[in-house]
């Protein structure tokens, strides 16, 4: 197997374990009630310290991969959420719990700008325009990642306790961290191909374009990270006439995530032959009627907004991530990542409070999802105010050739 391949493979199966670990207490919540005598709203304010450390880490960890190495970045990513993920299983207090989550959070922070650096580094070492493709396949690991959080952890946490829903994955993903280590050896680049420089951007057009960027990433951190927590326990409560059982809800809410797959695909594809603003704008368009209408409907009809939601959401990561690949070098593009998933992931944190204040004091979903139609609204105006760079055909050549040193593993 080529080395950027393998490289490649194990950045896409860490994807899907970050998004998998950070939801895993959104599900397993519903299982923890009983044991702790809190209120849904109570526990969840447990996760906070996990979704700050989420956005935080990701300076250090992104500065870390660009100047010690992206490799060792990732094994410690595999070895620590693993790790910490036991923690969390065996808590016996709100305070140790806490703390486990706060790990999670704080180890899932190095995948973003570490692993995202060294996929789009390494795409480009596959062929000139690979970029969008592997980006879009990347996407559906971590989409998948999300779908299965819901349906592994509500399987585990029905027959065997939600301790068996943190302890058991983190034992496999330990194991698959010494195995990547030994697989993937710090001693290669990938081959440059093509050759080609990376036209320079215009320093107006890169300002607009990291404008608008930096705007859509609070939003859609917000949105992101609400909708993906909150969607467990809407189906709990709005499709109680057809879904009765834990497993039952976790079936549908992967259902509904696995569409979001379907727009990375198709936005992946759509990267390498269109500019970004040809694909973001209609993209953005459905998030906020979708938002509002996720907020009101029930039984069958909740699920044709929430697939909407689900496909516009995930897409625009897709969008996102190839804004930063097509604008930046690879010397710098960890880095970017790490400032691009600070506003992201700093943003999403105050998604736990939002959604525990409005749900536990009277708004519900309606008035929760009513305020994210508002920040789907801006991402949309965001999206029309992207500038339409026609240079950006350039950027398929290769990425990341400004600097003579093309990639880390």
């Amino acid at each position: 197997m080529p080395f950027s391949r393998r490289v490649i493979g194990f950045v896409n199966l860490a994807h899907l374990i970050d998004h998998k670990f950070m939801l895993i207490f959104p599900t397993a919540v519903l299982a923890m009630e009983a044991d702790f005598g809190r209120s849904y709203g109570e526990l969840l304010a447990l996760s906070l310290g996990g979704f700050i450390a989420f956005g935080a880490g990701s300076i250090p960890a992104g500065w870390l991969g660009d100047r010690w190495s992206r490799r060792h970045m990732l094994g410690v990513f595999f070895i620590g959420i693993g790790a910490a993920a036991i923690l969390a299983g065996l808590s016996q207090s709100l305070w140790f719990l806490a703390v486990g989550l706060t790990l999670i959070g704080l180890f899932g922070a190095i995948y973003h700008p570490v692993g995202t650096a060294m996929l789009t580094a390494h795409a480009a070492a596959l062929g000139p325009q690979m970029m969008g493709r592997e980006i879009g396949l990347n996407g559906v690991w971590g989409n998948i990642g999300v779908a299965i959080a819901a349906l592994v952890t509500g399987a585990i946490a029905q027959y065997a306790g939600w301790r068996a829903a943190f302890i058991l994955p983190g034992i496999v993903v330990t194991v698959i961290g010494i195995v990547y280590l030994m697989l993937v050896p710090e001693h290669a680049s990938p081959p440059r191909k093509g050759g080609q420089p990376q036209p320079r951007v215009p320093r107006a057009v890169a300002i607009r374009a990291f404008a608008v960027l930096a705007l859509v990433g609070i939003s859609g951190g917000v949105v992101f990270n609400a909708a993906t927590i909150a969607l467990p326990k809407l189906f709990a409560e709005r499709l109680l006439d057809l879904i009765a059982s834990p497993v039952g809800i976790s079936l549908v809410v992967s259902a509904v995530y696995l569409a979001g797959a379907l727009a990375q695909l198709l936005i992946g594809r759509l990267v390498d032959r269109f500019t970004l603003k040809q694909i973001f704008v209609p993209v953005a368009f459905l998030q906020a009627p979708c938002l509002f209408l996720a907020g009101w409907l029930g039984n069958a009809w909740l699920l044709l907004p929430c697939l909407g939601v689900m496909f516009a959401i995930f897409g625009q990561v897709t969008i996102n991530d190839a804004m930063v690949a097509k604008y930046t070098s690879d010397a710098w593009r960890a880095r970017a990542y790490s400032l691009r998933y600070l506003l992201s992931f700093g943003a999403s944190a105050t998604a736990v409070p939002l959604i525990a204040l409005v749900h536990d004091r009277g708004g519900g979903f309606p008035m929760l999802f009513a305020i994210l139609a508002v920040l789907g609204f801006s991402i949309f105006l965001a999206a029309l105010a992207f500038p339409g760079y026609s240079g950006e055909d350039g950027h398929r050549e290769d990425a990341g050739s400004t600097s003579p040193q093309v990639a880390r593993a």
